[in-house]
């Protein structure tokens, strides 16, 4: 039987493949305010404009591609059980290959009824047009979670990470919570393998810590070959 392998991954990820995100001086979010975009009152108060955003950031995402970070998350299903938690809205790990793939924060590929959460659909394409309705007659909304909204998937992510035989996490501070928190849920002795350039917050974590402090699309092909030899 394969060792289970839980990988968690975050902006640093997609920001590899060419995508902005919230922490770019420049690029996409650099003109707009977290709270006029990604929250409830912002679509409640000028749902032109955050329609319109999300349009831009599906169509970014469809004008690029997978990085070999992604693809080397998807060899390793060569050698072991993978499931991958993304705080990542877009669909590079799909696109890639990963055969399982949560969510945690939304799918930019899906949008959802204004009126029941659990009613969702897929979108054709990048554009929502202002007026599309679900099929309860309410108007549509990006399939994403928004700041001051629960997180619907945290719970089947919990459950998920307490099932790791060894965890990699690749491109995120830890700070973002509750998903930072996901790594509290690992048993004390399976190790986490980090990937990322910077210091991520690692305080609180007991379990053994190996860091490759490179990017996603250069460190994660260097951590396979680390893994393969502990399948």
């Amino acid at each position: 039987m394969k060792k289970r392998l839980v990988v968690f991954t975050g902006a640093g990820m997609s920001a590899d493949s060419g995508l902005a995100t919230f922490r770019d001086s420049d690029g996409l979010w650099a003109s707009y305010r977290i709270e006029e975009v990604c929250t409830p009152e912002a679509l409640a108060a000028d749902r032109a404009k955050v329609v319109e955003f999300y349009n831009m950031r599906r169509r970014e995402m469809m004008s690029h591609e997978p990085n070999a970070g992604h693809y080397a998350i998807r060899d390793l299903e060569q050698w072991f059980d993978v499931e991958v938690v993304t705080q990542n809205v877009d669909n590079y790990h799909e696109r890639a290959g990963s055969s399982h793939v949560t969510h945690l924060h939304g799918e930019l590929t899906k949008l959802r009824s204004s009126r029941n959460p659990e009613l969702i659909v897929p979108i054709d394409g990048w554009e929502q047009s202002l007026d599309a309705t679900a099929p309860d007659g309410a108007l549509l909304r990006p399939h994403i979670v928004f700041f001051g909204e629960s997180v619907p998937m945290f719970d089947r992510c919990c459950e998920i990470a307490r099932s790791a035989d060894l965890m990699v996490v690749v491109g995120t501070s830890l700070g973002v919570y509750p998903a930072a928190s996901l790594v509290m849920y690992v048993d004390k002795d399976v190790p986490i393998y980090l990937v990322d350039p910077g210091n991520p917050s690692t305080g609180l974590i007991r379990n053994k810590i190996y860091h490759i402090k490179e990017r996603a699309a250069e460190g994660v092909p260097q951590l396979v070959e680390v893994l393969k030899e502990l399948a």
